[in-house]
């Protein structure tokens, strides 16, 4: 039987070499204190497996209290959405590739992209991406054309930056950071960096360092500059903070854990992708479109498709195979049962209990805040106890500390599922145990 592998073994040296191992079975080694015997004895029970199951479950540990973000946030989660979600006609349903008989499905896309739309001040949204970091990355290739550099903020969230990297640089796209200056986007740097081969700027906002940036001002030097802007944002800010749209966005971005998601485990997630209407014909992914039948009623169709399953290959602009579908639908429900004044309240108490959270810890002796400007609900301190003995020390009370950042530097999330009483048990235990 003929072999359909296209590597050779020359290949698969040369890539083994790469990655920096000996053999392919290497790539499957699990790293050492997460292995887990699953091995069973011939004849066990359902009963004995399910104990058996439990019993390493249990080895997990959940922190009732978390003061942990970065990207993934422990949001209120209201039963409704969890209840409409898991009906069995959203569950078991598949991909409509005979989209026009799934019409309940394409409405419930249709209702996504329009809340997504609202929430984020753009004209048109798609169905969905697999992630913030993947639809950030398509984004700014919506606007590259044939532009050969995009401009990114350090201030992006790490991960995000290694997909942008893994999306563009393939298409001959180099990718040049914009250095930050007091933890923001450094704009005199920012306009120095962007040049007639700059198709896009990309900022988040909030930035990584939870900094509330200036986007309007950096998009217009964007602009100025010839170049295309993107937003990547922390949805559930917006209900505080201006959008995407009020800022001139060409492209707005963003994880849409925070709607109505949990954090399980790192993902399924959800990420978001609108668009300036000028800008939709090159929107990767999915689109629902509504119209009428030949009757004239209501209907929901597939529309402005760009993969290349549905047109040209040389004319897609996404390679995009599905979309989060139930991911956006569990968003859309929490947005429709959250409203607008709902959301605003979640960003508000975010807000002010990181606020609150963060004068706290800086009256500790030790401790400060590392950047003076403005925060959402994530701050970053810097102390002269090394972050390791801080998480260590908070574990042991049951409390899941901020993400270390170095030897001294610790980035906190607080939201509204943090209450007053949790944030100062916290601080004093970083108060008289370290």
């Amino acid at each position: 039987m003929a072999s359909y592998v296209p590597h050779t073994p020359a290949d698969r040296a040369i890539m083994l070499e790469k990655i920096g191992v000996e053999k392919i079975s290497d790539l499957f080694d699990v790293p050492k204190g997460c292995e887990a015997d699953l091995r069973l004895e011939k004849g066990k029970s359902p009963l004995e497996v399910e104990r058996l199951i439990a019993a390493l479950g249990a080895k997990n540990k959940v922190f009732d209290t978390v003061f942990l973000g970065a990207g993934a946030y422990n949001h209120y989660i209201p039963p409704v959405v969890r209840e409409l979600a898991s009906r069995e006609e959203f569950v078991t349903a598949y991909t409509p590739y005979q989209a026009e008989m799934s019409q309940g499905i394409l409405q419930s896309i249709f209702e996504y992209q329009t809340a997504i739309c609202n929430l984020t001040g753009m004209d048109a949204s798609n169905a969905s991406h697999y992630d913030g970091a993947t639809a950030t990355a398509d984004g700014i290739l919506m606007c590259m054309g044939n532009k050969s550099k995009a401009v990114v903020s350090d201030g992006l969230n790490p991960e995000y930056k290694r997909v942008i990297e893994t999306y563009l640089v393939p298409h001959g796209i180099e990718v040049v950071y914009a250095p930050l200056r007091n933890g923001v986007t450094d704009e005199d740097a920012l306009k120095e960096l962007i040049d007639s081969e700059v198709g896009a700027v990309c900022i988040a906002q909030p930035n990584y360092f939870g900094l509330i940036e200036d986007a309007g001002k950096i998009g217009k030097i964007a602009h100025d500059g010839g170049a295309k802007f993107v937003m990547a944002c922390y949805p559930v800010a917006l209900g505080i903070l201006r959008t995407p749209g009020e800022c001139d966005a060409d492209v707005a971005t963003g994880e849409g854990q925070s709607l109505g998601l949990p954090l399980a485990f790192g993902g399924p997630y959800l990420g978001l992708l609108a668009c300036k209407e000028n800008m939709m014909r090159k929107l990767t992914g999915r689109i629902v479109g509504e119209t009428v039948d030949h009757d004239g009623r209501t209907a929901y169709v597939l529309t402005l498709q760009a993969r290349e399953q549905h047109i040209r290959r040389e004319k897609s602009t996404s390679s995009i195979c599905s979309n989060e579908a139930l991911c956006a639908l569990t968003s859309a429900i929490y947005l429709s049962a959250t409203g607008k004044e709902g959301i605003k309240e979640v960003a508000l108490q975010c807000a002010s209990k990181a606020h609150y959270m963060a004068e706290e810890i800086s009256r500790i002796k030790g401790f400060g805040l590392k950047y003076k400007g403005e925060f959402f609900n994530e701050f970053v301190t810097e102390s002269d106890v090394d972050t390791s003995k801080i998480v260590d020390k908070l574990q042991k009370h049951g409390i899941l500390a901020g993400l270390p950042l170095n030897g001294r530097d610790m980035l906190w999330c607080v939201t509204e599922m943090n209450t007053k009483a949790e944030i100062d048990n916290a601080v004093r235990i970083l108060r008289e145990e370290l």
